[in-house]
């Protein structure tokens, strides 16, 4: 038996999990963890399921569901708005990291990363600077120092992603890479570059504050993990947390609790997304426990 995981975004209608469940019995699937939610805002239908079956082939598998739900759809791609994936569970993400000077949250992803706390495989670090060389290679993975300008700023993005095409990266994540990525960049990456930002986001001003917060899927206000566009920091959001301070709390002591919240929050966000929890619906993530 071979564990599976199906993901599927598509137009709300009767029948849908009927349907995927017929498809998974085809290939004597068992399923081991549903989880399933209706978008009232979109008619949207999204669904992840987790199930052992006789096969190892996730293509057939993707391949009988599109029939079932008779969409003419190639597994992982799109027909009429339906978003289909099916892949092994044992299957480990490969994720680049990019980092600047501060090492926080990148030493928390690698000692997840080394002690299997992190379903992902990293083959590469990039940063502008040469600062943290000594402390990626000390694990093992190669670092690659990219060092950026504004003159510069093509050819350095051009380097990155061929690091990204020669080790066939799923998923770049910042880990407090300060720099802005080109909108040419960010278009490129598009739901699959995750960022950490050391704020609560986003701040709504104005009339109607909680609604506008629904419309871009709000969690909590704290440190945010979010996906990248070419909005600055106004990407769709995956997942934030709150550190609580007081009047006692020094400068210093608010750096700690402000990293460690930062720490969490990213390597959650990562987590959820290797795990094939967060399904993007546009502005908005819808993210299954």
């Amino acid at each position: 038996m071979t564990s599976h995981v199906l993901t599927l975004i598509c137009p709300d209608r009767p029948g849908i999990v009927h349907a995927v469940c017929g498809a998974l019995l085809e290939v004597g699937g068992n399923i081991t963890e549903n989880a399933q939610f209706g978008d009232p805002d979109t008619d949207l239908f999204c669904m992840r399921t987790v199930f052992d079956a006789d096969t190892d082939d996730s293509d057939e598998v993707a391949r009988l569901v599109a029939a079932a739900l008779d969409v003419d759809q190639v597994p992982g791609g799109r027909d009429a708005g339906v978003r289909l994936r099916v892949r092994p569970v044992a299957h480990r993400p490969v994720v680049m990291v990019l980092v600047s000077r501060t090492d926080h949250c990148l030493e928390d992803l690698l000692y997840r990363w080394r002690n299997d706390l992190l379903p992902i495989d990293i083959p590469a670090v990039v940063s502008n600077h040469d600062d943290l060389r000594d402390q990626v290679e000390r694990h093992g993975i190669p670092f690659h120092h990219l060092p950026v300008s504004g003159d510069t700023r093509p050819d350095q993005e051009a380097a990155i992603l061929d690091l990204v095409e020669r080790h066939d990266v799923e998923l770049v994540v910042l880990a407090r890479y300060m720099q802005i990525l080109s909108d040419d960049l960010c278009t490129r990456l598009a739901g699959r570059a995750i960022n950490i930002h050391h704020s609560f986001l986003p701040g709504f001003k104005g009339a109607r504050p909680y609604h506008r917060a629904h419309e871009r899927g709000v969690k909590l206000v704290g440190a945010t993990a979010h996906f990248v566009t070419a909005d600055l920091d106004e990407g769709p959001i995956i997942e934030q947390d709150v550190a609580r301070v007081t009047h006692a709390h020094t400068p210093d002591q608010l750096v700690e609790l402000g990293q460690d919240t930062e720490r969490r929050v990213l390597s959650r966000a990562v987590r959820w997304w290797a795990e094939d929890r967060i399904l993007l619906l546009g502005d908005r993530t819808v993210v299954f426990p």
